[in-house]
């Protein structure tokens, strides 16, 4: 099966290559075919380097692909990025690699060989390894996706994990009951609508270490965009 693998990036200039070179060298290592997959550089908006960094990678990596997005938001890269894709399996990783790759080739298996229509990285599975992270966005995760069981009644561990793969063919289903947000609550609106559509989630122990010098996250104003988006989505519920 064929399969893009998106990055989301927005103002990365300065561990763009490495960290791509990385996610290409272990893929390639797995995945000989360089024909089977693409590594999809969704930038939203990135006011440096970032987008000339990309097409040079294009030029050293035939497989690499940049893409421009129309505005910011991580939602919206991976939409628009999936909306062009002809591959199997789309899914996406953070940049700073914080989900160990050794999971990937799990990811594959699970939709390639074990029937899942999509898997997804779970940081709270009771067999993760999570490295590094500070207590506070422990708590503020665990709370968020109490919340997130109880007010939209679904029973997957971890809604922000930035690690998911999926089915190309079930794109369409999941967006058309409300997997639509441009921010980051996308990823979360995913494996709701998913479950609500009673497709096939498969859940991943992860290893996962948090950068937090790379971290842009804002934790209150987080929250209570979530709130609002969460209230947006159950609207929607079919």
């Amino acid at each position: 099966m064929t399969f893009d693998i998106t990055i989301p990036v927005l103002n990365e200039e300065p561990t763009l290559a490495r960290q791509v070179g990385i996610l290409h060298d272990f893929v390639l290592t797995h995945f000989s075919d360089p024909r089977q997959w693409r590594i999809i550089i969704a930038d939203n908006g990135s006011t440096d380097r970032t987008f000339d960094i990309a097409h040079d990678l294009q030029q050293h990596y035939n497989n690499v692909i940049p893409l421009t997005v129309p505005r910011r938001g991580v939602g919206l890269a991976l939409k628009t990025s999936w909306d062009q894709s002809t591959a199997d399996i789309v899914g996406y990783m953070d940049l700073d690699l914080a989900t160990d790759l050794g999971h990937f080739p799990e990811a594959y298996d699970a939709i390639s060989g074990q029937g899942c229509d999509l898997v997804y990285g779970s940081r709270l599975h009771p067999q993760s390894e999570v490295i590094n992270r500070p207590l506070k966005r422990e708590i503020s995760s665990r709370v968020f996706n109490f919340i997130l069981q109880s007010y939209l009644q679904v029973g997957f561990s971890d809604g922000m994990c930035g690690f998911k793969f999926l089915r190309r063919d079930i794109y369409p289903r999941l967006y058309e009951h409300g997997a639509r947000n441009d921010g980051w609550f996308f990823s979360t609106e995913l494996l709701t609508v998913a479950e609500w559509l009673s497709l096939r989630l498969c859940e991943l122990p992860v290893r996962w270490t948090d950068d937090v010098s790379s971290s842009r996250v804002k934790i209150v104003p987080l929250a209570k965009r979530y709130l609002r988006d969460m209230q947006e989505l159950k609207k929607r519920k079919p």
